[in-house]
Formats: structure tokens, C-alpha cells, sequence
């Protein structure tokens, strides 16, 4: 049994990584009930759900800019030093939201600026966070170090929804932020507590020419360049978000309170993947366990689909017995994308030499945060021509048949071997 359970070694060897680790993980929490209260916020303010939406436009465009400078600011200066500045504006961001609820402000355009600014601050302190996890634990450890992560994201992802809606209709969106900005606190000092990590003698000033610099590298690094191909292949061509809605209202029923269960049983396989990741440190054919994972997605997605088609429009008078193989179907989707981001950021850490880490893990953040919005997009559209069943099976087929013919034209990723990491 200890086989199956996650190894917690990257924990035990590593006191600093088990700090970062448990920093992160309070401060997740925190940060999923702000997620979720400020679109609440929104919706008290305008009873409109276009001004919920548009909270996505704010966060996405410094997401991707910061992304891609973060990257390279964190190749260029301490790492340290970037994550603490980087978290400083992210904390101070929280206290913003937290005092303009408690003085009832009551701007919606100012709550966009803040979460702007908070995306921007984000994306820079995410590449520089990734990039020390490699220097934290040994490159044999990094799937374990990874799995622990994913299994604390799916455990905040699960519980931070739920809890954020009970504690703003228990003590309002004051106290639900102020609970953020003092989680926060155990994130600022597991970094205050890391070595100095300065640069190396590769290191190149932060900036266009260094951005373009990483480009060229991952032009050049096929099994790196697939890590990126394969994750935007399952998210622009199975990405079901868009359609639950329409899922919860018509077709299974429940409304509101199907999505909600949906999307957490999502969570909850991502979970369960960490909790018995303990045969992933043995994986050595890392690039196949990508690409098996990435069809795995389609197949559970295209399940769901199925499960759709044939619960017809049943769910109009209330929720069908149909919710229960789609909550399966979602865990499954879960476990399997899981999988796959483990093992995708595992190659690029081991893979990538240290002065570009950086700048390769910034692009990981606006692949990861962009792929899912352009397939909320296209399912978005495709339901013009098809009904959202048919969506998503016919996307999870099409998820499977573009992951493996992407695997046989790049057949040296299916050959990725953890004991020689060849980018």
C-alpha cells in the first residue's frame, strides 16, 4: 500500500521545499476564496453575469504579459528576491480587496484593476516558484515534489469553492478576504526562509531580447515544445467548462448546484492522482505517460459527452440519475490531467538548463491559464451546430486521434527517458 501513496520524500530530504510546500498550500486555500468571492462581488453589484465574465478578460491579458516577463525577470535576478516582490504585490492586492469591502465601496471597475494587478503579480511569481522547485529537490524526486503539489491544488480546488460560498453568506466578503491576506502570510514566510538563489554566469538582463531568447531554445527542443503542443491539444479540443452550464440547467438538471458538483469531482480526481502518486517516481518513459494521460482526458471527456447525448433534455424537471456517471466521467478527467501536468512540468524542469528555467516556465503559465479559455471558445461556438453532448464527445475523439498523431510524428517524445532528459 505504501507503493501506491504519494512519496513524501521531496518533504522529508527537504526542509526547504517542505515549507515552500505548506506555505503554498494554506495560501492556495486563501486564494481560491478570493477567487470565488470577487465573482460573487461582482454579481451582488451588477446582477449581471457578462460583468462576471469580463473578470476573465482583466485577469487573463497580465497574465500572459507577466507570464512571459516574469519568465524571463526570474532568469535574470534572484529568484528569491523576484518571488518575495512578486508575492509582496499579490498580498498587498488582498488587503485592497479586503478594505474595499469592509469600507463598502462598492466599485466594480475597481475591483477589475485589483485582480488585474493581482494576475500580473501572479504570473511573475509563478515562473520564478516553479524554477526553484528544481533546485530544492534532487532531479529524481521532482515527479514526487510535482504530485504533492497537484495533490494540494486539487484538494484547494475542491474545498476553496465550497468554502468561499458558505463564508460570504456567514461573515460577508470582508472577513472571507482578510482570511486570504492572513494565509498569504505562511507563503511569505516559506520564501523569506529560502537561500539566496542569485543568477548564474548565463544569465542574461530581463527583456525582450531574453523573452525571444527562450523562444529560440524551445524552437529548438522538440520533446520541450511537445510538453506545450500536447497540453493545448487537450484543452482547445476537450475542455468542457463552457457547456455546464447548459449541462446543469437542461440536459442532467440541477443547475448551479450540478456544475458546482461537477467541477468539483474534477478536483477531486486531481486529488485522488496525488494521494496514490506513489508509482509515478518510477516512471522513466515520461513523455508516452504524457501522452497516454492526454488521451485518457479525451476518453473521459467524450464519456461525459456520451453520458450527455443520452440524458437528452431528461434534466428540465429537476437532476437525473445521469449526474452521477457525469461526476465519474469528471473525476476521471482529473486524475488523467493530473497525470499529465506532473510529468509535463517534471521534463521541463529536468530538461531545461537552469539560467532558462525561467523564461521556459513562463511560457508553461500562459499555455496552462490560455489553451482552457480558447476551448471555452470554440465549445462555446460549436454548440451553434451541435448540441453540447455531441460537443464533447466528438472534441474528446478528436482530443485522442490529435494526441497520437501527434505522438507518431514525434516519435523521440513516446522514447523521453527520465534517466537522460533530452530536451
Amino acid at each position: 500500500m505504501e507503493n501506491l501513496l504519494a512519496d513524501i520524500t521531496p518533504v522529508r530530504e527537504s526542509p526547504a521545499f517542505r515549507r515552500l510546500w505548506l506555505g503554498s498550500a494554506v495560501s492556495a486555500l486563501g486564494s481560491q476564496l478570493t477567487l470565488v468571492a470577487v465573482s460573487l462581488e461582482v454579481y451582488r453589484l451588477t446582477q449581471d453575469s457578462l460583468y462576471v465574465g469580463l473578470l476573465s478578460i482583466f485577469a487573463l491579458v497580465p497574465l500572459v504579459f507577466g507570464g512571459l516577463l516574469g519568465g524571463s525577470i526570474a532568469d535574470a535576478h534572484d529568484r528569491r528576491t523576484v518571488a518575495l516582490l512578486a508575492s509582496s504585490v499579490l498580498w498587498i492586492s488582498t488587503v485592497a480587496l479586503a478594505l474595499q469591502a469592509w469600507m463598502q465601496v462598492g466599485n466594480v471597475w475597481l475591483l477589475y484593476a485589483i485582480v488585474a494587478v493581482q494576475s500580473g503579480a501572479q504570473a511573475i511569481n509563478q515562473p520564478a516558484r516553479s524554477a526553484i522547485i528544481a533546485v530544492l529537490v534532487r532531479k529524481e524526486l521532482l515527479p514526487a515534489a510535482n504530485a504533492l503539489n497537484m495533490m494540494t491544488f486539487g484538494l484547494t480546488m475542491t474545498a476553496g469553492p465550497l468554502l468561499a460560498g458558505v463564508l460570504v453568506a456567514w461573515i460577508g466578503f470582508g472577513w472571507t478576504y482578510t482570511i486570504d491576506v492572513v494565509t498569504f502570510a505562511f507563503a511569505f514566510w516559506a520564501l523569506l526562509k529560502l537561500p539566496p538563489m542569485p543568477p548564474g554566469k548565463h544569465a542574461r538582463p530581463a527583456g525582450l531580447r531574453s523573452m525571444l531568447e527562450g523562444f529560440r531554445f524551445l524552437g529548438t527542443r522538440p520533446n520541450l515544445r511537445m510538453t506545450f503542443v500536447i497540453d493545448l491539444v487537450a484543452m482547445i479540443f476537450a475542455q468542457p467548462r463552457a457547456l455546464l452550464p447548459a449541462i446543469g440547467a437542461v440536459m442532467i438538471g440541477g443547475g448551479e448546484a450540478t456544475v458546482g458538483i461537477l467541477l468539483a469531482s474534477t478536483a477531486v480526481g486531481a486529488f485522488l492522482a496525488g494521494v496514490f502518486s506513489g508509482p509515478l517516481g518510477r516512471v522513466r518513459r515520461q513523455g508516452a505517460a504524457v501522452v497516454w494521460s492526454v488521451m485518457g482526458w479525451g476518453a473521459s471527456i467524450a464519456a461525459l459527452g456520451l453520458v450527455v447525448v443520452l440524458a437528452r433534455h431528461s434534466g428540465a424537471d429537476g437532476v437525473t440519475v445521469w449526474l452521477l456517471p457525469a461526476a465519474l466521467c469528471c473525476a476521471l478527467a482529473g486524475i488523467a490531467d493530473s497525470v499529465s501536468g506532473v510529468f509535463r512540468t517534471t521534463i521541463l524542469q529536468a530538461s531545461t538548463p537552469d539560467h532558462l528555467r525561467g523564461r521556459l516556465q513562463g511560457v508553461f503559465v500562459v499555455v496552462v491559464a490560455g489553451g482552457p479559455r480558447i476551448g471555452d471558445m470554440l465549445a462555446g461556438g460549436a454548440t451553434k451546430l451541435l448540441n453540447e453532448g455531441w460537443v464533447l464527445l466528438l472534441g474528446g475523439v478528436l482530443c485522442i486521434a490529435v494526441a497520437w498523431t501527434l505522438a507518431r510524428l514525434q516519435s523521440g517524445f513516446l522514447r523521453y527517458d527520465a534517466r537522460n532528459p533530452v530536451p
